[in-house]
């Protein structure tokens, strides 16, 4: 059960986030489900904002990048959670897309988007839970987020 999972850890899906625009979240086409980039949404419905790579006054750490990550994947647990009614339908991880909002000097945007990596592997292990994957460092994210990530995963009817 991932929701035990969830609770083992310590971890709290945030509120499902809404679309902002003309999309939807999620849609499942076979067994597979297709989720659109979410941000770091947490439970109090703000966002992380920053960049990775800036010493700026917005300027965020390579952990505070991975937690970012961490909290991206609970948005997308969220989503899936909602459309799905179970987390338990997820058979396994199949692809993630991930964006880092970064300086053009930063360069380990793999590093940051492994913090949702890893919480998949917490879930369903190394070989269920990690999947194919891109990282790209970009100079802007909506809003100002530092990560977004967009996912497939495969389903059980």
């Amino acid at each position: 059960m991932i929701d035990d999972k969830l609770t083992s850890l310590g971890l709290e899906l945030p509120p499902a986030p809404k679309p902002i625009g003309l999309y939807k979240p999620m849609l499942v086409i076979g067994d597979l489900v297709y989720v659109s980039g979410h941000g770091p949404l947490k439970s109090d419905r703000n966002l992380i904002t920053g960049r990775l790579g800036s010493d700026q006054t917005d300027g965020l750490t390579l952990e505070q990048g991975q937690m970012a990550a961490k909290q991206t994947g609970l948005a997308i647990l969220a989503t899936l959670k909602a459309g799905l009614g179970s987390l338990d339908r997820i058979t396994r991880v199949v692809k993630l897309l991930g964006l880092v909002r970064c300086t053009d000097e930063f360069d380990q945007q793999p590093a940051v988007i492994n913090g949702c990596s890893q919480l998949f592997v917490d879930l369903w292990g190394d070989e269920l839970g990690i999947g194919v994957r891109s990282a790209l460092g970009t100079n802007a994210l909506p809003g100002g987020i530092a990560v977004e990530i967009e996912a497939i995963f495969e389903i059980r009817g």
